[in-house]
């Protein structure tokens, strides 16, 4: 059995049965120290997650408290890990006070663009169309790599299997999903069960499912290597039109127009809890980083926090003057976003559920998708966690400071809508897809 513990912000698994460590690996974003270590003969990982590490933390205190909750940091090995911390903490001093500049506008389709998103080293992105194609460019090319064909309708919901990065998977208004191979483009399997459009997906941490939610008020499970169903989540009564994984991947979160939001156990496919409260559809839904917490952004002009463990609300966060369009989290699960069709954007404590800050700048909503009365995604946070990126209805991106609120930047090009606005992964490249029918790279 494992057995997770936490203590000053770390979080790991601990396990009986012998394990020989064979190397450390380090993660930037959110700051931890993967371990990988042979169980049986087989190569496994866990992380030491360090969501609460800063440049003041003291390091020997630290590794002191890993040392004694983790076997596998021997005396030998005690100094390699120290220096680790180091190199968090250094990286953690540099003060992110990058500008970016416009670098390409790539006239990615025929049709107009519905989502984008990147592999996880920031290479390669993908964008899906109402031309029924998802395409692969290079990133620092701005070239196309691969057009992926074979859907009958609007490509709306792509994504990457990061951290590898070697396959993409489409969810269609076909009422199909389908996965590929990232390398060559080629198609591996066409999952077909919905009885009505797909509109978003995600694949687990461990790469081996992938979950798509339709408007045909169910969620599925697929299994990438068979391509065969593992699970037909239901119990909605209307679409589902967004879902999330936790990091472990043991749950699954889905919100619905329904106004509710149910925590699915993987495994067995079972509903685990019902999430009741908000008095409109509900937007987004996501985990932090450490799965304790899941946020919910709904049309009733709110978001909710709730304990992922019992699925009892903890806290409701209002100002909003209109519907909450899209919520995320910061990386280290501190801090949660909002962005709203009244135009701003809020920044709020997950410990305190205070307002800390609001964004005010867009002239018009944060962007809300037209043609479909479907959503973007319109908010996010830089990994660094320092920045919100924002896109509206006014044909801009703004990038903000989130200590003070001010708008450090604002990206303009785009002579429609932008709905879709994301980071890589070292935060230095902004993709924007715009209803003109472009992606703009930004550096």
């Amino acid at each position: 059995m494992s057995e997770t513990i936490v203590r000053y912000g770390i979080a790991y698994k601990q396990r009986d049965a012998k394990m020989k460590l064979k190397r450390f690996l380090l993660r930037y974003y959110p700051p931890g120290i993967i371990l990988e270590y042979e169980k049986e003969g087989l190569l496994k990982t866990k992380s030491m997650d360090l969501l609460d590490l800063t440049p003041e933390t003291n390091p020997d205190e630290l590794l002191a408290e890993i040392r004694r909750s983790e076997p596998l940091v021997t005396e030998s090995r005690a100094d390699q890990v120290k220096q680790l911390i180091l190199r968090l903490q250094q990286k953690q001093g540099h003060k992110d006070q990058h500008g970016f500049c416009f670098s390409k506008s790539l006239k990615a389709h025929i049709l107009p663009l519905t989502n984008v998103a990147f592999n996880k080293s920031g290479s390669r992105f993908i964008t899906g169309s109402y031309d029924r194609t998802c395409r692969v460019w290079d990133t620092a090319s701005g070239t196309a790599v691969h057009t992926l064909e074979g859907h009958r309708n609007v490509v709306y919901a792509i994504a990457f299997n990061n951290p590898y990065g070697d396959k993409i998977a489409t969810g269609s208004f076909d009422k199909t999903c389908k996965l590929w191979c990232a390398e060559t483009g080629k198609c591996f399997h066409t999952f077909c069960g919905h009885t009505a459009e797909i509109v978003c997906l995600a694949f687990n941490p461990q790469s081996t499912l992938v979950a798509t939610g339709s408007m045909d008020a169910t969620a599925r499970l697929w299994d990438v290597e068979t391509g065969e169903e593992v699970a037909n989540l239901t119990g909605h009564t209307a679409e589902v039109l967004s879902l999330c994984f936790n990091t472990v991947g043991n749950q699954l979160v889905t919100g619905s127009f329904d106004h509710t939001v149910a925590i699915w156990d993987v495994a067995s496919g079972r509903r685990v809890h019902i999430l009741t409260g908000h008095g409109g559809e509900i937007s987004n839904v996501q985990f932090n980083w450490d799965c304790s917490l899941i946020v919910t952004g709904s049309m009733d002009k709110t978001c909710k926090l709730w304990k992922a463990v019992s699925g009892k609300c903890v806290a409701t966060m209002a100002g909003h003057r209109e519907e909450v369009l899209d919520v995320c989290f910061d990386l280290r699960g501190q801090l949660i976003a909002s962005a709203s069709a009244d135009g701003t954007a809020r920044v709020f404590s997950s410990t305190t559920h205070q307002c800390l800050v609001t964004l005010e700048g867009h002239d018009g909503e944060i962007s809300k998708r037209v043609a479909t009365s479907l959503l973007a995604m319109t908010i996010c946070f830089s990994p660094q966690g320092s920045r919100i990126l924002t896109a509206g209805s006014d044909r801009t991106a703004r990038l903000w400071d989130v200590q003070s609120g001010v708008c450090l930047q604002v990206l303009q090009g785009h002579t429609d809508e932008i709905f879709s606005c994301v980071f890589n992964y070292e935060g230095d490249t902004i993709i924007t897809g715009s209803k003109d029918n472009t992606c703009r790279i930004w550096y």
